[in-house]
């Protein structure tokens, strides 16, 4: 295991208002590690995800990338550093094409521009592997398709496909399966497995299936009421007591039910 992790956090906190949205959340992600954030709605999850990518300011505490304080740094630059994000909603060019939003991402990772107009017969390569991300994700034969008129799952995958372009360090996703078919969901969650496989990527996964969880995960931290309150291997923290009483809802034992 890496001395220094990929991505930690460091008391972590967020207020609005009154209100600890985050509360002090100290975590650190190894790479070739998968690691599901849970807890019922409202816990801070996404304000966490927000908080680590930049969306969201910190009332206190770090973020480290690479062992570097990122804390300052905008969203945009924590990308540039090898910070992916998947969004909850999809983050696309909805009147570019299925092709052109690839490609854009392509073309800022291999640091050449983003011009629409310019010129790419002579760039193969960098069509081609816009291409292959495509295929992967199982897009290719929209790849003509305008990304604002594709359906809900096929955006899904489409953003997807732009964030294995960036090719980051971290990735993050942001409840991934939301809203897909039964028939849809299986792409993702390989393509999922498959980063995970590699062995040098470092992936961090908000979901509320718990058999998405089961399946992907071989770290569970739990977040409820804005605090960490589990962190282990899936099957421990999932049988843990404040996991079913959190989580699942379940009364805390010896009292009566409802």
């Amino acid at each position: 295991m890496s001395a220094t992790p990929t991505l930690e956090t460091r008391d972590l906190t967020i207020r609005f208002g009154g209100h600890v949205a985050v509360n002090a959340v100290s975590c650190a992600f190894q790479p070739g590690t998968l690691t599901a954030i849970v807890g019922p709605n409202g816990a801070g999850k996404t304000t966490y995800f927000n908080l680590i990518s930049g969306q969201l300011k910190s009332t206190s505490g770090q973020v480290l990338l690479h062992g570097e304080d990122v804390t300052g740094l905008t969203a945009s630059s924590r990308t540039k550093r090898g910070m992916g994000r998947a969004f909850q909603l999809t983050n696309l060019f909805p009147n570019l094409t299925v092709m052109e939003n690839v490609r854009l991402a392509v073309q800022s990772r291999a640091g050449a521009g983003l011009q629409l107009l310019q010129l790419w017969s002579h760039r193969r390569d960098l069509i081609e592997k816009a291409d292959s991300l495509l295929e992967q994700v199982r897009l290719l034969d929209k790849r003509n398709a305008t990304a604002g008129a594709l359906p809900h799952g096929d955006q899904r995958k489409l953003e997807v496909a732009l964030l294995l372009a960036l090719e980051p360090d971290v990735f993050m996703f942001d409840e991934p399966t939301a809203g897909m078919s039964v028939d849809e969901v299986p792409t993702i969650l390989d393509l999922i497995q498959a980063i995970k496989a590699r062995g040098d990527k470092t992936v961090l996964l908000v979901e509320h299936k718990m058999d998405v969880v089961r399946s992907l995960a071989d770290r569970i931290i739990v977040l409820h009421n804005g605090q960490l309150v589990a962190d282990g291997e899936p099957a421990a923290v999932i049988a843990s007591p404040v996991v079913q009483q959190a989580y699942l809802g379940l009364p805390p034992e010896g009292s009566a039910a409802a």
